[in-house]
């Protein structure tokens, strides 16, 4: 088969491995890729946002199958475009995709099918948002409607924060994205991802993993998309993932099935275990980033047969193995991200022990450079999670850059909670 595969950064370079090991696949595109991912697919400059240009690239080439990865070209209908030319895809339709590109039409399905989450309520009204604000507990959680680039989340630990992030978000921040908001309750608890896959009727979730979002150690400093991951999360227990499955995974499919989106492709759930158990902070309509990167490499199964399955309709559990070991994935930025920082620089070395997932990775004559503020992530496995995350750090200090940080401590709360 020959595979396409929409999208640039660390995310689409795990899939892209995987996907190499299957002896299905005989060609791999990457649209636009990266310098590193050029060492492992043919990298094409098409956007992955040119949906008109991806569609025309693949009829040409007489591609066989489509994974459109990334958020934004889903939101916009990268699936139905390829679908009306007859071209199979992993990925949700633009419908489906809205359970990602709108928090609102996500809590509106929550509430109406009553998946557990946090009280909210939805305005376009600044008046009437602060309004709901004055009367609302601190700390409080201001989101963006639509998709902006993971930053369109605010805890705002006083009234006047909450305020100030409806009043930037509805006066253009997130340009569209802001126009509705959604004002939700806090929760507290250990966080959880859960990438699952799912053809619309079947649901079939993968390892879990535990995000470390925050720039500095001990989960400090600001947001960024993802310093590094862990699986399996030791949170997540058996007796959990079971009330999950119940109460969340599968009316969530249920629920896009009944509302004529049935949901096709990878599914994140981003879970909180509160004292009320477990509850849902937000979906996602692809796989997560770096989630993905700490997931694919316990992944056994052939990933070509599974998303194969999933475009046809015909998922089961059978399909889905994964090891009983352990992973940990730690990304090496840009000094200054997710603010200002420099690019350009050599990246040297190379890992004995583990896999390389390049993101901000440039190719200029042959040398790898630094281009983007998340540079790579280092994933390696373990029969323990001490061994993975030891090997990962270990197999980190092979390779360098000017300007390379890291956090130290990915692993460590899970670490702790083992």
């Amino acid at each position: 088969m020959k595979v396409a595969v929409v999208g640039g950064g660390g995310r689409e370079h795990a899939i892209v491995r995987k996907l190499k090991e299957s002896a299905l696949v005989e060609k791999i595109y990457v649209l636009p890729g990266n310098g590193g991912i050029a060492r492992d697919a043919e990298c094409v400059p098409i956007k992955a946002t040119d949906i008109d240009a991806i569609t025309a690239f693949a009829k040409e080439k007489r591609i066989d199958f489509v994974v459109v990865a990334p958020d934004d070209p889903l939101a916009m209908g990268a699936v139905d475009r390829l679908h009306a030319e007859g071209i199979k895809c992993f990925g949700p339709e633009k419908a489906a995709a809205e359970i990602e590109s709108s928090k609102a039409f996500a809590k509106d399905l929550m509430k109406k099918y009553s998946i557990p989450t946090a009280k909210y309520a939805v305005f376009t009204s600044e008046k009437e948002a602060n309004a709901y604000i004055d009367a609302s507990p601190v700390p409080v959680v201001v989101k963006a409607d639509g998709l902006a680039l993971g930053k369109g989340v605010i805890i705002a630990m006083s009234r006047e924060e909450a305020k100030t992030a409806v009043a930037e978000m509805m006066r253009g921040k997130f340009g569209a994205s802001g126009e509705k908001v959604v004002i939700e309750e806090f929760l507290t608890g250990p966080e959880v991802s859960v990438l699952a896959f799912t053809d619309g009727k079947c649901v079939v979730p993968m390892v879990s993993s535990m995000d470390h979002k925050r720039i500095g150690d001990g989960d400090t400093g600001l947001n960024t998309g993802g310093m590094g991951a862990v699986a399996p999360n030791p949170y997540f227990t058996d007796e959990l993932k079971a009330e999950a499955e119940r109460t969340i995974f599968l009316p969530t499919i249920k629920a896009m099935a009944a509302e004529g989106r049935a949901f096709k492709g990878c599914l994140y759930f981003g879970l909180m275990i509160t004292a009320d158990g477990v509850k849902v902070i937000e979906y996602n309509s692809r796989f997560g980033d770096p989630e993905t990167q700490a997931v694919l490499p316990l992944l056994n199964s052939d990933l070509m047969e599974i998303m194969l399955a999933v475009e046809e309709e015909r998922l089961t559990e059978e399909l889905v193995r994964f090891s009983d070991g352990f992973s940990c994935a730690v990304v090496l930025a840009s000094k200054g991200y997710p603010e200002k920082y420099e690019t350009g620089y050599p990246i040297t070395g190379n890992c004995e022990e583990a896999e390389v997932y390049c993101a901000g990775v440039k190719d200029e004559d042959g040398v790898l450079k630094t281009s983007g503020g998340r540079v790579l992530a280092v994933a390696a496995t373990g029969a323990t999670l001490a061994e993975a995350v030891e090997k990962a750090y270990r197999e980190s200090g092979r390779i360098d850059f000017k300007n390379k940080y890291m956090r130290s401590d990915i692993g460590a709360r899970a670490l702790a909670a083992k």
